[in-house]
C-alpha cells in the first residue's frame, strides 16, 4: 500500500515540474532555470544566458 501512495507522490510531483515547465514555455521565458531570474542578454541575434546556456 505505501508503494502506491510513494508512486502517487512522485506522479504529483512530475507533472506540477511539467506543468510549471509548460506554463513558463508558453508566456515566453527563454531561461526558466537560470539563476539569474531571466536576465539574458542579446548577441548577434542569439540570446546568452550569464549561466552559459544558448539560445537561438
Amino acid at each position: 500500500m505505501i508503494d502506491y501512495i510513494v508512486i502517487a507522490i512522485l506522479v504529483v510531483i512530475v507533472a506540477a515540474a511539467a506543468f510549471y515547465v509548460y506554463k513558463a514555455k508558453k508566456s515566453g521565458k527563454k531561461c526558466i532555470g537560470c539563476p539569474d531570474g531571466c536576465s539574458c542578454s542579446s548577441k548577434k541575434g542569439n540570446a546568452h544566458c550569464s549561466c552559459g546556456k544558448h539560445h537561438s
